[in-house]
């Protein structure tokens, strides 16, 4: 039974309401609460209107109860005519149009344009239905492809606007297929707050994927790891796969499936050092949860067993020698595990002293299970941020020492890098199904990995070319923070959400006002700066504190705004970028390569946060502070429009979806 109604207007107009909404019902009966009779109620009104005010046009097609999976919601009404899509939120007895109303349809109308294939092309209008308002006069806008401005209606002005909209758009070269439509790849990338929620309700797991209809891998690399457990659980034994992937390609979303869409009656957790991500997935699990009327202390006791922090887990087990409950492990990160001597040295002085690495004592851990275990490793490339991290290098000592072990890995893992390098492995079995190499964060772009990596290694030209080749990139630059700032209150659309960030190393940024950092180590502060909005002033929106590596690694925007620093700058004649730190009064340069690399890695991470677009701040800096000169950052701009990032002004403050359609409404 199809989870949504479906019908020619003429149909929907000659069929009796309550066949209407007893099939919503019937279709939807999993998704009723205690308010049910409330539910049944709307649905009548919202009919009664759309009935009233729809033109019985037979090329219009009426759709209800649209199920758009990445928001976790329905769409009330979908209209489908000739050459425009219609989405309608009912807001029945409200007597305002509020913004949060118009937030909900104009995300409604994001999604579809984003991942729906038969949106594309085609304008997208969000109309909110406030029942009891009174909607002022507004102009149609233009019906350029993609999701156009919020309109407003009520019960009575609802039919003048929709005549209005049949009469004055103009017939399409190729008209919209009802059934086509309904029919098109619908394929969301939701964002990782959005499919940690999804996952552990466990909602429709086989549609997250990715939102171009070319791009597979996500789903074949889910698909494998979910057999690899499946085979190790039949055959009781013990199984380690190694997942890679480039940034943004998706691997967190394979983890999270794995931990918490499959598990079978085998307990799954999912560990990770990174703080900011526990602390964001934990809250956001926790409101989620709440919301479909969880009790509150319950949910987010809850929500401690499905994220852990990996140091917490690690110790509790190490010092208490017990038998974990989950069998099945997801490490996010897995190649910035510590190595031997920087574990022993960092805990020395600790309650809890390691004797081994990370990598070592966590097999120990999980192979106490008499039996079935998995531990899956998701290992990204250009991530690592902290000193003493092993990379897949430990990994592969470990199991060396560690045997009993099923070892399936990614084809890359033996990499030129040693300290990247499984080694040799006995036994170890390649997949290449296990590499996620097609990035699915930025929604409308494939080339801002590669770009960002060639950006990194000075390498200008490469940088341009793949520019060329994609038709544009989603990176600008701007030497004012003040159009910064706009550009980030005015970009993001419904609910999504723009933010501040700028590397740890950037110390001297707060000359220019962006003094206030975001504590990377208080849950509470992180999971508002990441969930909460404007006008709450701690939230990113708010545009008051700046977010750092350690703060958003593992995490995303929609919009972001790179602050540079004179921590990583370029040269007259040198090739390379030049790392440096700021002691007391002037910049110095570290001692350490991988002091070095880490930075490097930093800025990667901050150009590889943003789903739809980054502008990156250059400041002018200041002659009369040494540390601050002008010729710095005017050769960091210079060598980022060579790279081919293009400049932020007035007229391209907010960009429209590839290839508009210019149709006179």
């Amino acid at each position: 039974m199809a989870a949504f109604w479906s019908g020619s207007a003429a149909a929907f107009l000659a069929t009796e309401r309550a066949s209407i909404v007893g099939t919503l019902a019937e279709a939807q009966i999993r998704h009723f609460r205690s308010n049910e009779v409330q539910q049944l109620r709307a649905w009548e009104i919202s009919i009664d209107i759309l009935r009233a005010a729809l033109p019985a046009a037979g090329d219009w097609w009426v759709l209800l109860e649209y199920p758009l999976l990445r928001l976790g919601r329905r769409a009330d009404a979908i209209i489908l005519s000739p050459g425009a899509v219609l989405v309608l939120e009912f807001k029945a007895g409200a007597e305002h149009f509020d913004n949060a109303g118009r937030e909900q349809v104009e995300d409604y109308a994001l999604d579809l344009q984003d991942f729906h294939a038969g949106c594309r092309r085609r304008p997208i209008l969000p109309i909110l239905v406030a029942t009891a308002a009174k909607a002022r006069p507004q102009t149609l806008p233009l019906a350029l492809a993609g999701a156009l401005p919020v309109l407003d209606a009520d019960a009575e002005s609802l039919a003048g606007l929709l005549h209005r909209i049949a009469t004055s758009l103009p017939a399409p070269a190729v008209a919209i297929d009802p059934q086509s439509w309904i029919e098109a790849p619908y394929r969301p990338v939701p964002t990782i707050v959005e499919a940690a929620c999804m996952l552990y309700g466990r909602h429709d797991v086989a549609e997250i994927r990715a939102a171009r209809a070319d791009t597979h891998n996500l789903t074949r690399t889910t698909d494998a790891i979910l057999q690899a457990i499946a085979e190790a659980r039949a055959a009781n034994g013990r199984v380690i796969l190694f997942v890679t992937g480039i940034p943004g390609a998706g691997k967190t979303l394979c983890g999270l499936n794995a931990a918490f869409g499959d598990a079978g009656d085998a307990r799954a957790t999912f560990l990770t050092g990174n703080p900011t991500l526990v602390h964001v997935l934990r809250e956001a699990l926790a409101r989620d949860a709440i919301a479909r009327g969880a009790d509150r202390r319950a949910a987010r006791q809850q929500m401690e067993a499905a994220i852990q922090a990996l140091p917490r887990f690690r110790d509790h087990h190490v010092a208490r020698g017990e038998i974990p409950a989950e069998r099945i492990v997801v490490i996010d990160e897995a190649q910035r595990c510590w190595s031997r001597d920087h574990a022993i040295r960092k805990t020395r002085d600790r309650p809890v002293q390691l004797t081994d690495s990370e990598p070592a004592h966590l097999l120990d851990i999980m192979a106490r299970h008499d039996g079935f275990a998995a531990v899956i490793c998701l290992v990204g490339s250009g991530q690592e941020i902290h000193d003493g991290e092993g990379g897949l290098a430990e990994w592969g000592l470990a199991l060396a020492s560690h045997p009993g072990w099923r070892v399936l890995a990614a084809p890359n893992t033996q990499s030129a890098d040693a300290r990247q390098r499984l080694g040799d492995v006995e036994g170890v079995q390649t997949r290449a199904a296990l590499h996620l190499d097609v990035p699915v964060r930025q929604i409308r772009s494939a080339a801002a990995g590669p770009w960002a990596d060639a950006v990194l290694a000075g390498d200008a030209a490469a940088a341009h070319d793949i520019a060329e080749a994609a038709g544009g990139i989603p990176y600008r630059l701007t030497r004012s923070l003040d159009a910064l700032r706009r550009w980030l209150r005015v970009a993001p659309r419904g609910t999504q959400r723009g933010g501040l960030l700028a590397s740890s190393g950037a110390s001297r940024l707060r000359a220019e006002g962006l003094g206030v950092e975001l504590p990377h180590m208080d849950a509470q502060a992180v999971a508002r700066w990441f969930l909460d909005r404007w006008p709450d002033v701690r939230a990113s929106d708010a545009l008051e504190t700046v977010a750092t590596e350690f703060s958003c690694q593992g995490l995303e925007l929609d919009y972001a705004g790179l602050c540079w620093d004179g921590d990583l700058i370029r040269l007259p004649g040198r090739h390379p970028w030049l790392v440096r730190d700021f002691r007391g009064t002037r910049w110095t340069l570290p001692a350490q390569p991988e002091a070095v690399l880490n930075r490097l890695n930093s800025y990667r991470v901050l150009l590889t946060r943003a789903r739809y677009q980054t502008v990156m701040f250059v400041p002018r800096g200041d002659a009369r502070d040494a540390t601050r000169h002008p010729a710095v950052f005017d050769a960091v701009a210079d060598f980022l429009s060579a790279c081919g990032a293009g400049v932020l002004t007035s007229e391209t403050a907010i960009e429209t979806p590839a290839e508009p359609e210019l149709l006179l409404l």
